[in-house]
C-alpha cells in the first residue's frame, strides 16, 4: 500500500530565496520516506492564491490546483515559520482555503478529508512554536484531517536573534527526534486509516 504525503511550504520568501521551512519539511520527507511514503511539495508563496473561502475564487486563483493535491493525498504537512507568534500569513491562507470542505460534507457525515493525516512543522527565532501548532492543528482537525501522536516538529532560536534554522551546520538532537517520532506516527496512521477509513457518524434520534 503506497502512501502520499503533500508538503505546504508557507514561508514568505519566494523562490529561490533560501527557506528554513523548506529545510524543515525536507527533513520530515526524509523521515516519511523511510517509512515509504512518496512526498511532493509546493512553495504557496510562489502561487496566486486568492483570498476567500470557497474551492475556486477565479480570476487566476491557483488554489483549485493546490486543493487536488491535497485531496490525492493521504498525509498533508503544513511547515510555518513564525511571524510576531503568529503562523505566517501564507499558513492562514491555507486554513481559510481550507474552510471550503465543511461545505463538501456529505449527508452521511462524512468529511472528503476524513482518513488523511495532518502534520505540522514550525521554525523561528523566537518564542511560540506551541501557539502555531495548536492553531494549525486546530483548523485542520476542524476540517476533518487526523492529527497523530506526539509533538509537532518545531525549532525556535533565540529571540531578536540572527541564527536561522537553514543556518545550523547539524541538526539539533531533539528536533531530529521529534522529526522522526511525527513521521513514523503519521504513517502509521496514514496506512491505518487507508486501510479502514473512519465510518459514517450514527445519525442522532
Amino acid at each position: 500500500m503506497t502512501l502520499k504525503a503533500l508538503g505546504l511550504n508557507c514561508t514568505l520568501a519566494p523562490s529561490p530565496k533560501p527557506s528554513s521551512s523548506q529545510k524543515l519539511l525536507d527533513q520530515l520527507f526524509d523521515a516519511l520516506k523511510k517509512r515509504d511514503v512518496e512526498t511532493e511539495s509546493v512553495r504557496l508563496v510562489d502561487l496566486d492564491i486568492k483570498p476567500g473561502v470557497s474551492h475556486d475564487e477565479g480570476g487566476g486563483d491557483e488554489w483549485p490546483k493546490v486543493r487536488e493535491r491535497i485531496m490525492a493525498s493521504d498525509i498533508l504537512v503544513m511547515v510555518t515559520p513564525i511571524w510576531v507568534g503568529q503562523p505566517s500569513s501564507i499558513a492562514k491562507r491555507v486554513l481559510e482555503r481550507l474552510d471550503a470542505i465543511l461545505g463538501d460534507i456529505g449527508d452521511d457525515g462524512r468529511y472528503p478529508t476524513f482518513g488523511k493525516v495532518a502534520m505540522v512543522g514550525v521554525v523561528g527565532n523566537e518564542d511560540g512554536a506551541h501557539h502555531v501548532s495548536a492553531e494549525l492543528y486546530q483548523g485542520l482537525a476542524d476540517f476533518g484531517f487526523t492529527i497523530p501522536a506526539g509533538s509537532s516538529a518545531y525549532w525556535v532560536g533565540e529571540a531578536m536573534g540572527s541564527t536561522n534554522y537553514i543556518d545550523l551546520k547539524e541538526t539539533p538532537e531533539n528536533v531530529g527526534k521529534a522529526i522522526e517520532t511525527l513521521a513514523s506516527n503519521a504513517a502509521h496512521l496514514a496506512g491505518l486509516l487507508k486501510a479502514s477509513n473512519y465510518p459514517a457518524p450514527l445519525k442522532g434520534g
